[in-house]
């Protein structure tokens, strides 16, 4: 008998238009039952293990990406060595703790972005991020 949650993940696949495979529902259900988050393809590799799903963290990373490309989640480029994912898809921005790697969003009303540049002739501007990096206050 299927789960509630991983009936609601089938559903979620199937509306962006990728076929619910074991994998892509077990992995679906993990990353949308907390509600939107940030998390990189370790931390949901950890989470699935602990959860007992078998998969490995190329087929994570994969995922990761296929639900991307979906719409499902959104890529955050925070720091060359580590790719976050954003369960939220919506129009907002970022805070990035260094030290801690932790990313926090910002609502989209505490930011205003004017003055853009024209983008090349039949290019059109997809989206604007802004990731504002924080340390802890020096002494």
């Amino acid at each position: 008998m299927m789960h509630e949650s991983e009936t609601r993940a089938e559903e979620r696949l199937r509306r962006s238009g990728l076929r619910p495979t074991r994998q892509r529902v077990a992995l679906a259900g993990l990353i949308f039952a907390k509600g939107d988050r940030h998390l990189t393809v370790e931390e949901l590799h950890e989470e699935a293990v602990e959860a007992g799903v078998p998969v490995s963290l190329a087929t994570v990373y994969n995922t990761l990406h296929q639900f991307t490309e979906a719409g499902m989640i959104r890529v955050l480029a925070v720091e060359s060595a580590r790719t976050y994912f954003d369960t939220n898809v919506s129009d907002h921005h970022h805070f990035f703790i260094e030290g801690r790697n932790e990313v926090l969003d910002i609502p989209v009303n505490n930011i205003a972005i004017d003055n853009l540049p024209e983008p090349p002739e039949g290019m059109e501007i997809a989206h604007v991020d802004v990731i504002i990096r924080l340390r802890p206050k020096r002494a």
